[in-house]
């Protein structure tokens, strides 16, 4: 099956030649990078798209030649979830019960079947486009579950969404695989998903790479990945050391430690990554899929590092060390909601602190705050020893600022969008044009300097919204959820990016729903409901949670643990 669009006057092709099978009572999932194709693939599968040569088959039936047959026997949730925002949950179940025909009397005991499955029977009348991030996850999900379908397209449904969510979300997957016999044909970015699976389809360029189970991908990389650990040395410059060592394909942070794969089956030579400068200790460690994955792009070539080999070139940034950010019993009300409650923590220069919590949490409520674009209700902050209270217009001219969804101008070229932000931030003249011509070296942006950012592919959306935020060279650097819908190769690169920062001097704050990006933060705070549940270094967050059962906690089942333990005595009350 081959599927091209005409863009800006030229052919792009989003699928060439793609050939795989979902098998009946499966889940498949189509594990890619961005723009791998895989949403073209759902969308060809639902008769939305009609392809430019092959064929695709659904349930038996050739979608292309008869769509709206196919379209009324299979659930399709699109990305973001296919919601009506102004709708409340139970308007967009009665929507979507018409669209497909469902019958009147049916319909009580569906929806009660579905909000007990989903638990959003409390929120019926609540607007979908008031739901946190989660729940709307989960009424998209009831949405295409409403006429009971065969058959499941689910593309990338836990983009943006916290850990207990999506695996909330796994978890009705999997029965309605086991108790109904459902097909399930699920795309993701989120490379740990693909263990979930019962095969993947692994995508890359609009071509299939391959199709097996998880386990057997794994399985090659037998004897292929290692934990590396030294002292006297901070962990991000090993990372950076050890990534560019002979024979290394993929160099990852965790906790203390950097996780590397190799080309063989042999960890490389101490002498090869310190060069007899500092010791350092080798264990071999369990390979994942992830591994797999990256070593089998990198070794085709297929490596998509923005900035090529160099590091992000910062002199160190003005100051003292010593704590840059200082929170104290910070609150934020919205009428009768409490938001963020009583919280207090600081921050070093140089130091990255991450700020995890589930959707709604108030993480991004706390950034605001912290960015000087909402008032406290109480407590007190300071960026840079500046009270945001006494000079918030001062304190703002220390900090970059990079948002969810990246808070671009889509009509804007990269280059007037970088023009734009740097007249916002103050510079003027030759200063001015030396930081765009910077920005479209470093980062790659050049062949893009002309093209509505709109148009941009979402990793260089992404790069084209860090040089804005670093356009005056901030001491302070907000990320809020940067990387959500990012291919993995695209997130490697911008975490390296961070890391030269980091090294550099500034100070970085950080949300995040990928929890193995956790692992590059020099230490964490948890939320939930407004409140901190704990704060220390990801390798003692983990080790909290260590027990016979769990003798290898990973971030995500502490931050699930911390969760339920939290919400715990609230849903025992309820």
């Amino acid at each position: 099956m081959s599927k091209s669009f005409a863009r800006a006057g030229r052919i792009v092709a989003a699928l060439d030649r793609v050939s795989f099978i979902a098998r009946r009572a499966l889940v498949t999932g189509l594990i890619g990078s961005d723009g791998s194709g895989k949403t073209t693939v759902m969308r060809l599968a639902a008769g939305l798209y009609l392809p430019n040569a092959g064929r695709i088959e659904v349930l038996g039936i050739d979608a292309a030649a008869d769509p709206q047959r196919v379209q009324s026997i299979i659930g399709y949730m699109p990305q973001r979830f296919g919601l009506y925002e102004d709708l409340s949950v139970q308007e967009n179940l009665d929507l979507h019960a018409d669209l497909h025909g469902v019958a009147h009397p049916d319909r009580p005991g569906r929806y009660a079947d579905l909000m007990h499955m989903t638990g959003l029977a409390p929120f019926t009348r609540r607007l979908a486009g008031k739901l946190s991030g989660g729940m709307k996850q989960k009424l998209g999900l009831a949405c295409a579950l409403i006429a009971a379908p065969p058959f499941l397209l689910l593309d990338e449904p836990t983009v943006g969404v916290d850990p207990v969510s999506r695996r909330e979300l796994w978890v009705i997957v999997h029965r309605l695989v086991e108790e109904r016999g459902a097909t399930v044909l699920l795309s993701t970015s989120y490379l740990d998903e693909a263990e979930r699976c019962d095969e993947v389809v692994l995508m890359q360029g609009g071509g299939v790479l391959g199709q097996d189970r998880p386990q057997a991908y794994t399985r090659r990389l037998e004897g292929r990945s290692f934990r590396v650990s030294a002292s006297g040395i901070s962990k991000r410059a090993l990372q950076e050391r050890i990534g560019r060592a002979p024979g290394v394909l993929d160099a990852t942070i965790q906790g203390s430690h950097v996780r590397i794969v190799t080309e063989r089956a042999a960890p490389p030579s101490p002498a090869q990554v310190a060069g007899g400068e500092f010791p350092l200790e080798i264990a071999p460690v369990a390979p994942r899929f992830e591994d797999s994955f990256i070593s089998l792009l990198k070794e085709q070539g297929k490596s998509a590092s923005a900035g090529g080999d160099r590091a992000i070139p910062l002199a160190r940034a003005d100051g003292a060390d010593g704590d840059v950010i200082v929170v104290r019993n910070l609150s934020r009300r919205f009428g009768d909601f409490q938001a963020v409650s009583d919280i207090s923590f600081t921050v070093r220069r140089g130091e990255i602190f991450g700020l995890l919590g589930a959707n709604g949490a108030g993480k991004s409520t706390t950034f605001r705050m912290l960015c000087g674009l909402l008032p406290a209700s109480g407590g007190s902050l300071s960026l840079a020893g500046l009270d945001l209270r006494v000079a918030p217009a001062r304190a703002r001219g220390r900090i970059g600022y990079m948002a969810q969804k990246f808070s671009l101008y889509g009509d804007l070229s990269a280059r007037e969008n970088l023009r734009f932000f740097s007249a916002a931030y103050g510079l003027a003249g030759a200063r001015r044009q030396d930081r765009i011509a910077w920005a479209l070296d470093e980062f790659a942006l050049r062949p893009f300097a002309d093209a509505p950012s709109r148009d941009l592919p979402l990793g260089f959306k992404q790069r084209l919204a860090l040089a804005a935020a670093l356009m005056h060279e901030p001491e302070i650097l907000f990320l809020d959820e940067p990387t959500s819908g990012v291919d993995p190769l695209g997130r490697r690169d911008f975490w390296r990016r961070i890391n030269a920062l980091a090294e550099g001097g500034i100070t970085v704050m950080v949300t995040t729903h990928f929890m193995d990006e956790a692992e590059y933060c020099d230490r964490l705070a948890i939320m939930s409901r407004g409140r901190i549940l704990a704060e220390s270094g990801s390798e003692e967050m983990r080790a909290r949670f260590r027990s016979a059962a769990l003798p290898n906690p990973t971030m995500e089942d502490a931050f699930v643990a911390l969760i339920a333990a939290a919400e715990a005595p609230s849903a025992g009350a309820a």
